[in-house]
């Protein structure tokens, strides 16, 4: 129970990337004063929480109403978690790439911030498919919805004191850092795929 749990932390670490967050944070607060550079810390990452709750709780039932099959959720989900990493380890970076996206510096609470730093596509994707109905009770999503909200806070709390943070181990580091979230997204990604096949086939026989 305890090595599952510590399991489940530690994706959703890779997959959220909290450190990846904080250039981002930096540059799309770098014009506020002190208050509202919180302010968003805060907000943002409520509002993220808010959107991968969303996806918890409605995400299987859109695509069980699109009579998306499990296996099939299982395999799709995973080439896109595996495109996702792929593009943290090979392309420019989280960091780099979001920071690109901040157009209006006087309102970056939701976008870049919230969506996608923080409640990124991977993330969205990984929450729904840790909170699957036909593989984990309501008990066991309960506990992934808890542990959501976890590294959610570890990543509020880490973007309040970013400027630490960066200065301790630097943007390069970071980004080395959400590199290898990435390997560890990837090596999930590919055990889904190979989980949905393996299912698939034997449903065949």
């Amino acid at each position: 129970m305890i090595t599952a749990i510590i399991t489940k932390i530690l994706f959703l670490i890779a997959v959220i990337d909290p450190l990846g967050s904080v250039p981002v944070y930096l540059e799309a607060t770098k014009q506020l004063d002190t208050l509202h550079k919180r302010k968003v810390a805060i907000r943002a990452s409520l509002v993220a929480f808010a959107i991968l709750l969303f996806f918890i709780v409605v995400g299987q039932i859109i695509l069980e109403g699109m009579q998306v099959t499990l296996d099939a959720f299982e395999i799709s989900g995973g080439v896109i978690l595996f495109l996702f990493a792929l593009t943290m380890i090979f392309g420019e970076g989280k960091p780099e790439t979001e920071k690109h996206m901040i157009k209006d510096y006087k309102h970056v609470t939701i976008f870049p911030v919230a969506i996608p730093s923080i409640a990124s596509p991977g993330a969205i994707m990984a929450v729904v498919l840790l909170t699957d109905n036909h593989i984990y009770t309501i008990q066991e999503q309960a506990l992934t919805t808890l542990l959501v909200l976890l590294v959610v806070i570890i990543t509020m709390f880490i973007l309040l004191g970013a400027h630490l943070v960066q200065k301790r181990i630097g943007e390069y580091g970071i980004t080395v850092i959400s590199k290898i979230m990435g390997l560890i997204l990837a090596s999930y990604a590919v055990q889904s795929i190979l989980s949905g096949l393996k299912d698939f086939f034997i449903v065949l026989e």
